[in-house]
């Protein structure tokens, strides 16, 4: 698994890449878990990247008050990515 976050004045997403079933599974639950958590909701899709590959991608838009930074670090925490500067 990785992790990409873009933000931008209003707007902030989130795309993980997974591979497999089993990963699919634990990355979509975990993000469904912890977004419920918080009354901003985002927008979510999954993007074939081919056979077994699969991003999922969390959109925030109008994200006034920049909750959308703490959402994707408890995500990219809790599913253990790495995280590289």
């Amino acid at each position: 698994m990785d992790a990409q976050v873009r933000s931008e004045e209003k707007f902030s997403k989130l795309s993980i890449a997974y591979e497999g079933k089993e990963e699919g599974t634990i990355v979509c639950s975990t993000i469904d878990a912890i977004t419920a958590k918080y009354s901003i909701q985002p927008e979510s899709y999954i993007c074939n990247i081919s056979d077994d590959k699969n991003v999922v991608v969390v959109e925030y838009q109008d994200d006034i008050d920049r909750v959308a930074g703490t959402i994707f670090e408890e995500i990219i925490k809790t599913l253990k990515i790495e995280v590289t500067k």
